[in-house]
């Protein structure tokens, strides 16, 4: 078990992740630190970096070093972006880096920014044919790739520091300000050619803490109850909503919105600018904004080499090994219960009439249906329901979570809570209902059906005749304690599947 330190030194703020590699190639987030250095503020006038940056950026690296020395980093890894890879005095600032704080940075290519910014991307999300969309502080990058290759990329040098300095100007209004923004972003998208040969249904990907801030602001106007930005739907009617209201605003209007960063209230309209000049011009209905980006493609990259090669061929599946062993479930149990979750789901299809995106909504309970034991044992079912909810699920929708952590919550025997379905009703419908009470059934089954985690049921045959479902066990072993549990479930078998359940 190693831990590294990941310093991104953008053009708007510095930032620290530290980051568990605990073997197999798994890894977890488990401290960061965040500092607006604004280092790309007033470059464009002679392309110098500021001493003020300069010297608040030396103060911040030395606050992350103290933190990396005291948690035990073994190794730091610090990349810079933009303004420092378009500095005239680029060279000294780096020295001075190296002389004051003992850290060396790395400053990242067009290319190598872009490449990190999709691989964290493409092995955090189930989307096949992407273009994203990154606004840093210096610069915004278009990534277009399908079939997990990246097909174009384009870096242009503006981004939400650098144009609200290029269009400040005390006689415009900050209505005026962003239509200027939109205007020059048009034309700059106009610049590149094979914009117009991205194929009309691909999906849009938001990436950066500007598109992390707009949904902040667009949970708390929604009442949204999840607490997760990475795979976040953004309707662009809404985002344009939002645009409206914030563009209008002077800046210490702004920095009263809620769900909106202080620090980026003076850089807000111009990112936002970017976001709807984009949106037009692609005639983009919607977007998804993903929490994951060029600290995390450095982060697969450290974890798992072969991501610099090809990406992770099953995200969700990737995903859910990682929280398993960060749980510290039983493995090999879990992987049990998930195969025989996944036949009876199977060959119970002619009673459920699931569709099979079902199937993956039982997959993610069936795997970390045992995760709230690391609160407690007892009512540990109810603890699940909350990590699920609350953990680094890659690879599913919002939807599908949602579904995955009440199957866990009501696979004890429980039926689902109703003030806390009633909590997600933007996201689940009632029908939903009667598919995780199925499913939580299912689950139950499967998990009694290795009830002394020796993996002594090794398959199971399912026939429906008349009212009765008859399951028949392949065993190694003596099974009489599994099969006793698996039968304490027919009530609740026959009140959601209106058949009998007998086991041999």
């Amino acid at each position: 078990m190693e831990k590294i330190g990941i310093i991104d030194l953008g053009s708007n703020s510095a930032r620290l992740v530290i980051v568990e590699l605990f073997g197999d190639g798994h890894f977890m987030v488990v401290d960061e630190l965040k500092e607006s250095v604004r280092l790309g503020q007033d470059m464009d006038r002679d392309g110098f970096l500021k001493p003020q940056r300069v010297a608040e950026t030396i103060k911040t690296l030395k606050m992350f070093k103290r933190l990396c020395d005291t948690s035990n980093v073994s190794r730091i890894l610090a990349v810079a972006t933009a303004a420092v890879r378009r500095a005239k005095n680029q060279r000294s600032f780096l020295d001075e880096i190296q002389a004051t704080c003992g850290i060396k940075v790395n400053v990242l290519s067009e290319e190598e920014e872009a490449t990190l910014v999709y691989r964290g991307v493409i092995n955090s999300m189930d989307i096949p044919k992407g273009l994203i969309l990154e606004i840093g502080g210096g610069s915004t990058k278009i990534v277009y790739y399908n079939r997990r290759t990246i097909l174009n990329y384009a870096t242009m040098p503006f981004g939400a520091v650098t144009l609200t300095d290029l269009f400040a100007d005390d006689g415009v209004s900050p209505k005026e300000q962003t239509e200027k923004i939109e205007e020059f972003f048009t034309e700059q998208f106009k610049k590149i050619d094979w914009l117009s040969e991205v194929e009309p249904d691909v999906q849009m990907i938001g990436v950066g803490g500007s598109f992390r801030n707009l949904y902040k602001i667009n949970k708390i106007v929604r009442k949204y109850p999840l607490d997760t930005v990475h795979n976040y739907t953004f309707a662009v009617d809404d985002f344009r909503s939002i645009y409206e209201m914030v563009r209008v605003l002077d800046v210490e209007k702004r920095k009263r919105i809620r769900g909106l960063s202080p620090a980026r209230a003076d850089i807000m309209p111009a990112a936002m600018a970017i976001v709807k000049a984009f949106t037009d011009y692609m005639h983009v209905e919607s977007f998804v904004v993903s929490g994951s980006g060029l600290r995390e493609g450095i982060m697969f990259n450290q974890a798992l080499p072969q991501t610099v090669e090809r990406p992770i061929s099953d995200v969700l599946s990737y995903s859910l090994s990682t929280l398993v062993r960060y749980y510290e479930c039983d493995e090999k149990h879990v992987e049990h219960v998930v195969q025989l979750s996944i036949q009876l789901f199977k060959q119970l299809r002619v009673l459920h009439k699931f569709p099979r995106q079902y199937l993956k909504v039982l997959k993610i309970a069936a795997s970390l249906h045992d995760s709230g034991m690391r609160v407690k044992y007892y009512h540990s079912h109810k603890h699940g329901w909350y990590m699920v909810l609350n953990s680094a699920i890659y690879g599913a929708t919002h939807r599908e979570i949602v579904l995955a952590a009440f199957v866990v919550g009501c696979h004890k025997k429980e039926d689902i809570n109703p003030a806390d379905w009633a909590r997600y009703k933007d996201i689940v419908t009632e029908e939903d209902a009667d598919v995780v009470r199925k499913l939580g059934v299912l689950l139950t089954i499967a998990e009694a059906l290795d009830r002394s985690r020796s993996g002594v049921v090794t398959g199971i045959n399912c026939d429906v005749l008349g009212d009765s479902v008859i399951m028949k066990t392949l065993v190694s072993g003596d099974a009489s304690l599994e099969v006793r549990c698996a039968a304490s479930v027919n009530a609740e078998f026959r009140r959601s599947f209106r058949k009998n359940l007998e086991i041999l």
